[in-house]
């Protein structure tokens, strides 16, 4: 337990980027505090695409918006949005791999020729397609990415059983007795878990990226929502006129990605079993 712990302080990247995640994610949790109580969805045209002063940090959008306000109140929605984005993922991804490694035949060919068919299509372009189906909501947006990346966890988790599937003390279990949610819980799932932890840490800005993508074509978060894609697409016909209507939402967008990004690198290079 020391050695495990000593390694992730040692590593003084990941300490660095797991602190400066976890003020990120202060920063969603404490946003009506720190918004100083401005409503990120109430405006006033009077007050229309003002300048940063004193009054208003960042400036103001088309409806007189504080921007401020709503790049804080847009962490929460892009954070929680990839996280539960993230998760459903993992878990899609994972429970299914494993099924297909762990049963083989037409279970795996059911599982796997679906998969396929989904990386058959450019990720992007199928989830856009998705969401336009559905309809454009953050909820949506979710679904739609999640459907197309689901097989990247679920091929990977099915590798990583197939190495241990028809080892010894595999059979050996079976022999005695074990159930096969035993078999799962015990021996299969924990040969994959390390590995799709980490690709799922490394996946975090990325898939923060896309949400903002679909929001800023317009198939995620819908306005008034405070989301820092949906204000990208807001503020892109004032970009030479009033460029902060995008350069905050960016640069947020921005700052998080990389830390997110960085903090999932230090986390493979603690966790990846190739390093031991």
């Amino acid at each position: 337990m020391d050695t495990s712990k000593n390694k992730f302080l040692s590593n003084k990247g990941f300490v660095l980027f797991s602190i400066l995640a976890v003020i990120v994610v202060l920063i969603a949790v404490f946003a009506p505090v720190l918004a100083g109580g401005i409503d990120p969805t109430a405006g006033n045209l009077a007050d229309a695409i003002m300048a940063p002063d004193s009054k208003h940090l960042f400036g103001t959008d088309k409806m007189g918006r504080d921007i401020y306000a709503r790049v804080l109140y847009g962490a929460r929605i892009s954070l929680a949005s990839t996280f539960v984005l993230v998760l459903a993922v993992f878990v899609i991804g994972t429970a299914l791999g494993v099924l297909a490694g762990y049963f083989g035949g037409w279970v795996d060919a059911i599982i796997m020729r679906i998969a396929d068919m989904m990386i058959a299509f450019p990720g992007l372009v199928l989830a856009i397609a998705v969401a336009g189906m559905l309809g454009a909501s953050m909820r949506n947006a979710i679904i739609a990415i999640a459907l197309v990346t689901w097989p990247k966890y679920a091929r990977m988790a099915r590798s990583l059983v197939l190495k241990v599937r028809h080892t010894d003390y595999v059979y050996a279990a079976i022999v005695t007795g074990s159930s096969t949610w035993r078999m799962l819980w015990k021996y299969m799932l924990p040969n994959t878990i390390t590995t799709l932890v980490i690709t799922a840490a490394t996946d975090i800005g990325g898939m923060m990226m896309e949400l903002a993508a679909l929001s800023f074509l317009g198939f995620g978060a819908q306005p008034p929502t405070p989301e820092w894609g949906s204000m990208l697409n807001e503020g892109r016909d004032f970009m030479q006129s009033a460029p902060w209507l995008m350069v905050y939402p960016g640069l947020a967008i921005f700052i998080t990605v990389v830390i997110f990004n960085m903090l999932g690198d230090n986390l493979r290079d603690i966790l990846d079993p190739r390093e031991e």
